[in-house]
């Protein structure tokens, strides 16, 4: 009679057999070579499920290095007509330093328009408005003759300023973030304000804060 009995199978065979381990799963997030779809950020790593915070600690920061009630570090950049302009040029008057991602995008257009709708109110103030990018000269040019931009716009090639003052990016690192400053007469910081999806938001607060200057 034939025996019903199975070899047992040897270890090699069990382990082929055997479900996959945790850190073998890799869950459908994009890898280096596959893009997100959400505003064309890049996510470099895989990420096991045991990396996976929960939605309740889920949080994104933003950090800079220039805060309140310091002094930011000095600048010399060329403007839209390839002039000179240095920081300490502004120190007598309270000043607006808004950093934007770059000419004739959606947003810093509208940006920049809504600073030009309320320029008045800036100069009642007794303010000067900055823009700075990392586009170059002839681009603010055309950029301020389009839209008819009665204030300065500086370029930072190289995003050298950018990075000294610690503008962060966007919550996902694709594009220059938007943060606008407001320093006294005095040269120091009275207001940081990060927004980058609304950004007209910058002037509805720097004009809040002005008032009280």
């Amino acid at each position: 009679m034939a025996s019903l009995a199975h070899p047992t199978p040897s270890l090699p065979s069990l382990l082929s057999l055997s479900p996959k381990t945790p850190s073998s799963i890799k869950l459908p997030f994009p890898s280096r070579s596959s893009p997100s779809q959400f505003l064309g950020a890049q996510i470099s790593h895989h990420i096991s499920p045991s990396s996976v915070p929960s939605s309740s600690s889920f949080k994104f920061t933003v950090s800079s290095k220039v805060n309140k009630g310091q002094a930011p570090p000095a600048f010399n950049l060329k403007d839209q007509d390839g002039r000179n302009v240095s920081l300490s040029k502004f120190k007598g008057k309270p000043v607006v330093v808004y950093f934007y991602p770059a000419d004739e995008t959606p947003g810093c257009t509208k940006q920049a328009c809504a600073f030009r709708d309320s320029y008045e109110k800036f100069k009642k103030a007794g303010a000067q408005v900055v823009g700075i990018s990392g586009d170059d000269s002839s681009s603010h040019k055309a950029f301020a003759k389009k839209y008819r931009l009665p204030f300065t716009l500086l370029s930072d090639e190289g995003n050298k300023v950018r990075k000294e003052w610690g503008v962060p990016s966007d919550l996902f690192g694709a594009l220059p973030g938007r943060q606008t400053y407001v320093l006294d007469k005095n040269g120091i910081v009275q207001l940081v304000y990060n927004n980058q999806f609304q950004p007209e938001k910058h002037i509805d607060e720097t004009l809040k804060l002005l008032q009280t200057l």
